[in-house]
Parts: C-alpha cells; sequence; structure tokens
C-alpha cells in the first residue's frame, strides 16, 4: 500500500458517530489524503455539492436523510463518484440494496482499518482511470446516449432538451433530476416524502405540495391529456408513479 496518494484527494466522510469519523479522518489525513466531516444526510449533500469530493465514505444510519437516499440523491447527478458504504448495516438485503441504488463498495463494521485503507485507495485509483464520458450509468436505467424515450417523447439529458407533443421544452435541472428519479423507478410507487428526500435532500424547509407542482409541468409537457395521465400517475394516500411501460431494474 502506498504511503502517500500521488496527489492529495478530498475524502468525505458521512458519518455521525463522533469517534468513529474522527478516527477515520485522521487515519486518512496521515495517508495524505484531504478529509472533512458531514455528521447527517442533509450536510452530506450540502458538502458534496460545495466541497466535489474525489469519494464519500457514506454510514446508513444517519440523522434526517439516511444514507441510502443520500447515495440515491447524489446518483441523479453524478454516476462516476466512487462512493463506499460503511455501515453496521450489513445483511445480504442491506448490501443488494445499496448495490442496485450505485454504491461502489460495501464494507461492514466494525472493520479491520488497514481493509478499509486498501478499499478507499482501490476506489480512488479506479475512478482515476476514468470512466466513458456521455451516457455513463444510462445503461442501466434502459436508455443510451444521454437520451430517454417514452411515448412520443424523447428527452436529451445532456442538452436538457423535451421534445414533446406540443414542441420542444427546455428542462430545468432539477426537472432532469426528478426526471431521472422516476425513470429509475418506474413503475414503482413514490411518496412525496421520498421524491423531496431524493430529489432536493429535504431539509424540512419545503411541503409537499412542491412535488405537486413539478408533477402538474410533466403531466403539461408530457401528457397528451394532463387530466388523465398515462405516464405521471396518482397513487392514492402515497405519492406518484411513473410507468413508461417498461419493467423497471
Amino acid at each position: 500500500m502506498n504511503s502517500q496518494p500521488d496527489t492529495q484527494k478530498r475524502i468525505l466522510v458521512v458519518e455521525d458517530e463522533k469517534h468513529i469519523a474522527e478516527g477515520i479522518r485522521l487515519n486518512l489525513s496521515l495517508l495524505g489524503y484531504d478529509v472533512t466531516i458531514a455528521t447527517d444526510g442533509v450536510s452530506a449533500l450540502q458538502q458534496w455539492k460545495a466541497w466535489r469530493p474525489d469519494l464519500i465514505v457514506l454510514d446508513i444510519m444517519l440523522p434526517g436523510i439516511d444514507g441510502f437516499s443520500v447515495l440515491q440523491s447524489i446518483r441523479l447527478e453524478d454516476e462516476k463518484l466512487p462512493i463506499l458504504i460503511l455501515s453496521a448495516k450489513a445483511g445480504p438485503d442491506d448490501r443488494v440494496r445499496g448495490l442496485a441504488h450505485g454504491v461502489d463498495d460495501y464494507l461492514a463494521k466494525p472493520f479491520n482499518l488497514e481493509e478499509f485503507q486498501l478499499r478507499v485507495e482501490r476506489l480512488l485509483k479506479r475512478a482515476s482511470w476514468g470512466r466513458s464520458e456521455s451516457g455513463a450509468g444510462f445503461e442501466n436505467m434502459g436508455f443510451t446516449e444521454s437520451t430517454y424515450t417514452f411515448g412520443p417523447n424523447k428527452v436529451e439529458f445532456d442538452t436538457g432538451n423535451a421534445h414533446c407533443q406540443g414542441g420542444v421544452v427546455h428542462l430545468t435541472e432539477q426537472e432532469l433530476k426528478l426526471l431521472k428519479l422516476f425513470i429509475k423507478h418506474r413503475g414503482k410507487p413514490l411518496s412525496r416524502s421520498k421524491i423531496l428526500e431524493i430529489g432536493w435532500g429535504y431539509t424540512g424547509e419545503m411541503t409537499t405540495r412542491t412535488v405537486d407542482n413539478f408533477i402538474v409541468r410533466f403531466r403539461k409537457y408530457f401528457e397528451g391529456n394532463p387530466k388523465k395521465p398515462e405516464f405521471f400517475r396518482s397513487v392514492r394516500s402515497v405519492g406518484y408513479l411513473f410507468d413508461d411501460g417498461r419493467r423497471s431494474e
């Protein structure tokens, strides 16, 4: 194992147990990494956006937004960032769920420090090799080259343009993010609270009406008859479901 990384890499440690977080920071700092800590899901998303780390070490059981929601939120915008889950929740179902949401590695607590350091080094090295550019991660969602077609609609995620029945609409960054969320969960109902958590990094300052307003926009863009939606359907007492006729992963 190298004593120092070739260049100083940034690592965000998302951990609410102070002694574990500080221990990880100390050991990674001694290896030459630049390390910062977030103690809850909301601050994790804020730090990720502001600091742009090269790797995230992520706990699952966090105050506010849990680690799985943090993972999903990041993956809607960045399929390439290496993420290592470090959690006491390490049963087969937890591991499968993490992998399904796009985690790169999963290590159970309590953990061996040397093994943890080797996994961090491996993930950073693999990320430095680079991955394919446009369309990375899209194939697992059923579309390639950053485009997605459903019904008469085609969305270009690289340009943000949506070709709809009424013409071309330029989608906002938040609209694109929410659309990716629905595509990833196509055929499965999503609650308004879960949409807020993953789509916005819900802090308690927003109401579920925010979600409803975006659904109204999507129906206006993509539905032949917004009052009788085919793709963005309401699920009573739950939230919304996106159905494009494909089976979800």
